[in-house]
């Protein structure tokens, strides 16, 4: 049964052919002069960053603002992960919102409301306030992340649109090194406040900047039905219940809590209800059908997998080096080189795109990747941030190159079945992404955790005092503090405490190698999918034209 057409609610301008929108929500490709693109590349830029740079710096400074409001780290683990349990429900609801509304009021909008709420946290210093602000925040970067998309986009012609994603999503990958290299100065300029008046600030010029220089107009159509706000309600507690159970997990420890079980089959309940209601609807808002295909299977596995392996960076490298004491200020030179590596991976995706590069892309950010974690893998307490750069640069430029073809393998399958196949394909890359970047940290962080614990104890039950190597390591111990502290039996407690204190270290040095190994492993398991996938689509392109030369000679016959 043919679905009857959709309602449109605004007369469309007179467009060229080449430039009516690809779907309805989206701005129409108009042809722009070179200096409006430059404009255009230029907000696209100032709105991509201010999108991920709020949460960014509040991830990159939060001991800081634990240690100022007071929160213990369980307190202060739950400012991330609101924003990431917001952002995910927000984007539920986001493409049916621009086609309906326009993603220029939507986020309009939307910015509006933060820039409210931020001010009222910089007068209100309270815990509640923060949570508030960090969950407006996810709700405002769904449209901002969208926004910045589309004026990337306009910043370069029709014919260069696969260039354009290259760039545009390879700009989200510069959030957390320019707010590892801002921190330090913001900081020294006040406390922890300051960073939210200079979100403050970037969110108002990218207000200013969205309003002075709007999007072309779209096609607005009327999308909404009752039952999309019930699968809403029923979806976002259960992406909020996951979301906040794998930012608790390592740090309450799972089997320690029984709410987060109870939590999880929350969750999986309402996401059953949810999916059986949208399984039998007319005008389902997530293609149920579509999602137990196996080419959606395997999209969901890759996009899980990259965003996993790319943890080696954002958790373990970085980890590592905090572990081993090293603060903000120390990091300058080793962020300015991942920024480095990922303008490298824009510049090279961008400058190769084509319909023939772009597994070659996604293969080659996986090589990256593992040779990356090899590297690392041998890490010992005197690693710093001059000997991790070479591996970084590879993990960044990694980064920048694998988004690209992984939205266009999605969106190229999800369009084959229809425009309204596209919101189901923006959840899953939602989840897959967004949720990713909890489940990474969450996993890997378990896993040092357990293998810390474990060598520490091996470390421990070796260090015998009758030992005559492990009785000249303590009395070197004991001298460190011979000139401060007179009482032998003291200064032989806080040799030995010192000498605790090195097991320790080492043990997390250890635990974060093993990180490394086990982050190489899955890279090099999934590039062997990735080359196995190869020869099949190889193969079945070497047979299409025999199949084809067959069913011509069965057909003349």
């Amino acid at each position: 049964m043919s679905r009857p057409p959709p309602i449109i609610l605004e007369r469309t301008p007179d467009w060229h052919p080449d430039e009516v929108p690809m779907i309805p929500g989206s701005p129409a490709s108009v042809r722009h002069s070179p200096a409006l693109r430059v404009a255009y590349l230029t907000i696209g830029v100032l709105i991509t960053i201010t999108s991920g740079l709020g949460t960014a710096l509040v991830t990159a400074n939060l001991p800081q603002i634990q240690g100022t409001l007071g929160l213990t780290p369980v307190e202060g683990a739950w400012l991330p992960a609101v924003y990431v349990m917001v952002n995910l429900s927000a984007n539920l609801v986001l493409f049916k919102a621009r086609q309906q509304f326009g993603i220029r009021h939507f986020a309009e909008a939307a910015l509006l409301a933060y820039l409210a709420v931020t001010a009222l946290h910089l007068v209100i210093n309270d815990y509640q306030t923060a949570l508030l602000v960090r969950g407006v925040a996810g709700f405002v970067g769904a449209p901002l992340s969208s926004l910045g998309f589309y004026y990337v986009m306009q910043g370069f012609p029709k014919r260069l649109l696969g260039n354009s994603i290259v760039v545009a999503f390879g700009l989200t990958q510069l959030a957390l090194p320019i707010a590892w290299l801002l921190s330090p100065a913001l900081l020294d300029l006040g406390n922890w406040q300051t960073l939210y008046l200079f979100e403050f600030a970037l969110a108002l010029c990218t207000l200013a900047a969205v309003v002075s220089l709007k999007l072309p107009p779209g096609i607005r159509i009327k999308t909404f039905e009752r039952t999309d706000f019930l699968t809403f309600m029923l979806v976002a507690p259960a992406f909020g219940l996951i979301a906040g159970v794998l930012s608790q997990g390592r740090l309450q420890w799972w089997s320690e809590q029984p709410w987060m079980a109870w939590a999880l089959i929350a969750a999986m309940a309402l996401l059953f209800v949810a999916f059986f209601i949208e399984h039998h609807r007319a005008n389902p808002l997530i293609q149920t059908r579509w999602i137990g295909t196996a080419e959606v299977a395997r999209f969901v596995i890759a996009a899980l997998a990259f965003r996993l392996i790319l943890s080696e960076q954002s958790f373990a490298a970085v980890g590592l080096l905090r572990t081993l004491g090293l603060g903000p200020d120390q990091f300058g030179l080793f962020y300015l080189v991942i920024i480095a590596g990922v303008l490298t991976g824009i510049a090279i995706g961008a400058s190769t795109f084509g319909p023939k590069t772009m597994m070659p892309m996604a293969i080659a950010s996986v090589v990256l990747v593992l040779v990356a974690s090899l590297i690392d893998s041998d890490a010992t307490s005197d690693t710093r941030p001059n000997t991790m750069m070479v591996s970084q640069f590879m993990v960044a430029v990694a980064g920048a190159l694998v988004m690209a073809p992984l939205i266009l393998n999605g969106i190229m399958a999800a369009m084959k079945r229809g425009p309204d196949h596209i919101i189901t394909f923006v959840i899953l890359f939602t989840m897959t992404q967004t949720g990713g970047g909890l489940l990474g940290p969450a996993l890997y962080g378990t896993i040092q955790q357990y293998r810390q614990h474990e060598y520490s104890g091996q470390m421990t039950s070796h260090v015998d005092p009758s030992d005559p190597i492990v009785a000249q390591r303590l009395a070197m111990q004991r001298r460190v503090f011979a000139a401060r502290v007179t009482d032998p039996v003291l200064g032989s407690a806080q040799g030995t405490a010192l000498l605790q204190q090195i097991s320790t270290r080492e043990a997390h040095v250890r635990a974060y190698n093993d990180i490394f190994r086990l982050n190489a492993m899955i890279a090099f398991a999934f590039l062997l999918w990735g080359l196995w996938r190869v020869g099949l689509l190889m193969r079945a392109a070497r047979n299409a034209p025999r199949s084809a030369a067959a069913a011509a000679a069965s057909s003349s016959m």
